[in-house]
């Protein structure tokens, strides 16, 4: 016998044929019961709106919707319920408003429970609108395919219902809440992979309470801040934290004032490690500093569990005779970390993968765990002194909060760069004498951010910066929050409940969207603290607008409240001067005038900006290891947005017309920038020249033909972006001649285009040539490339008459 469905009646108030419900907007819904179950069996309903276990495992055969309608309210839609063959008399069946099925909608008219100003904002998120009835009829078609699909495995999926139905209910609300504030503030991550577990491991209602600064205390037992508190009583100890210093400094409106109508005051300094220094700041005259000579760990002001950790995490990079002297910093990272603890703004341009890179990581990394632990252990010993205090007292001492929580934002490039630090987090709060840290979603975080160990990189040969750059995952599309408090750490945390955000320029960039969208969200930058941009030179090859997108959003008055306590935040916060108290660190491996821009215009720390400033000791020139004549061409402009016309103008005008004649074949074009390929490729296209072009999107096939092309001298030109040689690394064949249209970002990418040049015949390095274009304003890539040292004589070679020659060094 055919099923029958039963028919869907909405009804007015007063008895009608029928049992009636109500759904979760109070329409009254009749179920007009007709058609027969020939199986007797099926889901049924006591007075109270619990369900009764069914005879046979009937989940597997639900469609998707009847899933989500039975996670979400603890039982099958009454649309769907089976009945018997017979007729029978319409009866209504009023619940009782303290009912099971009912506690979503006497949860939004009932007052919300007391607890914090966090868990009220979460209650608002609790009503999820159903939709499943508006599409029942429209998409029962689709329904019964995917029942006839799940049903391959309906024991399967029955068995796992059953025995986590308790749970379900439970967790049913929670999930509502938890994926809308993940939806909004972690949206690339909650659509990963089913074998993760990514929903499930998502929904740890516990951890909401248990990471929630407001509703926490100071743990006797940790005795991490307590025990400060205590050395800390006398006011010569907490006036001299760095960290109480730069927070609890009040500027008044004249200083501020001053900031942005007086120039900066500069003066330079010379570290033994760090070089040259440029301190710089507008609010204060800058004053002489030095780096500590001895690193004792108890004068740096370290959070206590820190002090014990710290030695032990930075033991791989120490030196015998450093370990011997009880030395806990390296060289390098003692002076770095001397600025930081400072508070100040850092660019240090120096940073590269193979060489110092996870030393400065680490530094850093030691930075931001030891702000984010004394701010929230001041939170929470505030917490127990409100407890303690009468309720009608209010004390402005207290303030201790910003407008939302992240206080912290590392931007780094890739998966793997992620999955780093947060295994030095991991490392730093692990105490020796005490049991690892608890940290939640770890095993999700590892299958998302690690490397896949079957997966064997292709066998081909790279340089070593590029195996150091791109070792690991290298997606850079994510984002992830992190909440630390007391011995725990979540990952995976909403932005609005995470201490530390860990992000990518582009990950940043999908959520923040751009103005007209509607799903955009930049409130989490509002109470930024620290920002940490590490390598900041990959985000040159990726997609450097991102990162002034980002930059024009932090600090920025929220939109909405999102559960903010006012009595709690600080009136630097209040006042909108958050940018005044940000601390900017950015590392990179090279200096560039984009991010010499991004210093010097957005950070606005009162407390000043070093930036180290080191002149090349050697240029990449002198790693030219094949015999060619390199001519430095340069030409004029008024500005610098000007010199992108003239660079082109003079390049079809001087350069172009001496490459055109057949004898000059074998002619590579390098191109630092996308948009002037675009520019010069349709040029060509335009002029009908012999060429062939390679980028970064160009298909594996097409520079397969562009390489043979080229290689055989079917095509006299080839086109080439710098961004593909730093993704792909390739070695082009055939070149005899080369034109840099633009000096490289990466200095040493100069020397290993040079190096592509291969003598296929005797005499044949006599013909090539190597032209570069370059204006005033290519300062400090073209000190990079052509400073040399002869016998102990820093010479720069600058041609005169537009026109000059000089051998490699």
């Amino acid at each position: 016998m055919q099923r029958e469905r039963p028919e869907l009646i909405p009804t007015h108030s007063g008895p009608a044929e029928g049992s009636d419900l109500r759904d979760r907007e109070g329409l009254r819904l009749t179920v007009k019961r007709r058609g027969a179950d020939p199986r007797g069996c099926g889901w049924s309903r006591s007075a109270m709106g619990k369900r009764k276990p069914p005879r046979h495992p009937l989940v597997g055969s639900l469609s998707k919707k009847q899933k989500k309608h039975l996670k979400e309210f603890g039982e099958a839609h009454p649309f769907y319920d089976k009945v018997s063959g017979r007729e029978e008399t319409t009866e209504i069946c009023e619940l009782s408003e303290n009912s099971d099925h009912s506690s979503a909608e006497s949860d939004g008219e009932s007052e919300p429970e007391q607890v914090s100003v966090y868990h009220k904002l979460l209650a608002t998120f609790k009503t999820v609108p159903d939709s499943n009835n508006e599409e029942d009829d429209e998409n029962e078609s689709e329904e019964s395919g995917e029942e006839s699909q799940e049903g391959e495995d309906g024991d399967h999926t029955a068995g796992e219902e059953d025995e986590n139905d308790v749970q379900d209910q439970k967790e049913a609300k929670d999930t509502a809440k938890q994926m809308l504030g993940q939806e909004q503030a972690d949206g690339a991550d909650t659509s990963s992979d089913p074998k993760h577990g990514a929903i499930e491991e998502f929904t740890d209602v516990k951890h909401e309470s248990e990471f929630s600064l407001e509703t926490n205390f100071m743990v006797e037992e940790s005795g991490d801040y307590n025990a400060d508190e205590r050395e800390s009583s006398s006011s010569v100890m907490v006036s001299e934290d760095p960290f109480k210093q730069h927070m609890n400094k009040e500027l008044e409106e004249k200083e501020i004032g001053n900031h942005s109508a007086r120039s900066k005051s500069t003066i330079q300094l010379k570290w033994p490690t760090l070089g040259q220094l440029v301190f710089s700041s507008s609010l204060q005259q800058p004053r002489t500093f030095k780096p500590d000579k001895e690193a004792d760990l108890k004068q740096l002001h370290l959070h206590k569990t820190l002090e014990s950790t710290w030695p032990k995490v930075n033991s791989q990079f120490l030196s015998k005779l450093t370990k011997q002297n009880n030395h806990p910093f390296t060289l390098l990272q003692k002076e770095l970390f001397c600025i930081m603890n400072q508070y100040k703004d850092l660019f240090y341009p120096e940073r590269t993968a193979l060489g110092n890179g996870e030393e400065v990581r680490h530094a850093y990394c030691l930075h931001a765990v030891n702000h984010i632990l004394k701010a929230n252990a001041q939170v929470l010993s505030n917490n127990a002194k409100r407890r303690d205090q009468k309720p009608a007292i209010d004390n402005d001492d207290f303030r201790d909060q910003g407008l939302t929580r992240p206080k912290v934002l590392i931007v780094v490039p890739f998966r793997e760069s992620a999955l780093r630090v947060v295994q030095i987090f991991i490392s730093l709060l692990e105490s020796e004498s005490k049991k690892q840290i608890d940290v939640s979603n770890k095993k999700r975080f590892k299958g998302e951010f690690g490397s896949d160990p079957d997966e064997k990189p292709p066998n081909l040969k790279r340089p070593e910066d590029y195996e150091a750059v791109f070792a690991g995952n290298i997606d850079d599309h994510f984002r992830i929050g992190v909440a630390v408090l007391q011995k725990s750490m979540r990952l995976y945390a909403p932005f609005y409940s995470s201490d530390i955000i860990i992000a990518s320029p582009l990950g940043l960039r999908t959520i923040i969207g751009a103005e007209g969208e509607k799903k955009r969200d930049f409130d989490f930058l509002s109470s930024i603290e620290i920002l940490i941009i590490d390598q900041a030179d990959v985000y040159l090859m990726q997609n450097w607008e991102h990162i002034l997108h980002l930059m024009n959003h932090l600090n920025l008055l929220p939109l909405e409240s999102h559960g903010v306590d006012f009595s709690r935040v600080r009136m630097l916060n209040l006042n909108n001067w958050s940018k005044y108290y940000r601390q900017t660190l950015l590392f990179s491996a090279l200096q560039d005038p984009q991010i010499n821009s991004i210093f010097n215009k957005n950070c606005f720390n009162y407390r000043g900006q070093v930036a180290v400033r080191n002149v090349p000791s050697i240029g990449s020139i002198s790693h030219v290891v094949v015999q060619l004549p390199h001519v430095f061409r340069r030409l004029e402009a008024e500005s610098s947005i000007s010199v992108i016309d003239a660079r082109f103008q003079f390049f079809i005008d001087k350069v172009l017309p001496e490459y055109r004649d057949a004898i000059m074949s074998h002619t590579l074009i390098y191109i630092p920038s996308y948009f002037d390929y675009v520019r010069l490729r349709n040029y060509f296209k335009k002029e009908e020249l012999n060429f062939t072009h390679i980028c970064e999107y160009t298909k594996r096939s097409g520079i397969s033909r562009a390489r043979q092309f080229f290689l055989k001298g079917e095509k006299q030109f080839l086109i080439f972006t710098e961004r593909f040689h730093f993704y792909k690394r390739y070695l082009i064949r055939g070149i005899r001649n080369l034109i840099f249209y633009e000096l490289p970002t990466y200095p040493h990418f100069y020397s290993e285009v040079c190096n592509m040049l291969t003598a296929t015949a005797s005499g044949e390095e006599a013909t090539w040539t190597c032209t570069v274009i370059y204006s005033k304003y290519d300062a400090q890539k073209l000190a990079a490339v052509a400073f040399c040292i002869l016998e102990g004589v820093t010479v720069l070679v600058v041609p005169e008459w537009q026109r000059g020659f000089m051998p490699s060094c």
